[in-house]
């Protein structure tokens, strides 16, 4: 009873509704507000100019595909950089890599490098 008396109140008064009294949204809810709202020209000229750099691109692309593909990473650079950018390493860490395990016996408070890592000797069994 109540759902009919406010659909009934709302038709009776359209006023009341509020998608009708909401404003429709411009160009300038979109804009940041230092750029004024452009003209209908200048928007063209904005997508033809897009379009355009677009093909150079691709135009690029298929003449020097050499120059686009991606340059493999090195695993054993990617690690060693891994390992010199690790922070939580203190002095007397021990490291395994692919070329055998390292004493760390650099300081916290120096940049880390290669000579700061020393081989492990391992003690032979007898």
């Amino acid at each position: 009873m109540i759902v009919a008396g406010v659909l009934g109140l709302s038709l009776a008064c359209p006023s009341l509704c509020l998608a009708q009294t909401e404003p429709e949204p411009s160009i300038n809810d979109y804009l940041p507000p230092s750029e004024p709202e452009i003209t209908r020209d200048e928007w063209r000229q904005r997508i033809e100019d897009a379009r355009r750099r677009a093909k150079e691109v691709s135009r690029e692309r298929r003449e020097h595909p050499e120059l686009y593909k991606p340059i493999p990473e090195d695993p054993d650079l990617v690690a060693s950089e891994r390992l010199l950018n690790d922070e939580s390493l203190q002095r007397g860490d021990i490291v395994a890599t692919k070329k055998g395990m390292f004493v760390y016996q650099g300081r916290s408070e120096q940049p880390r490098r290669d000579h700061d890592f020393v081989p492990v000797n391992p003690k032979s069994v007898r």
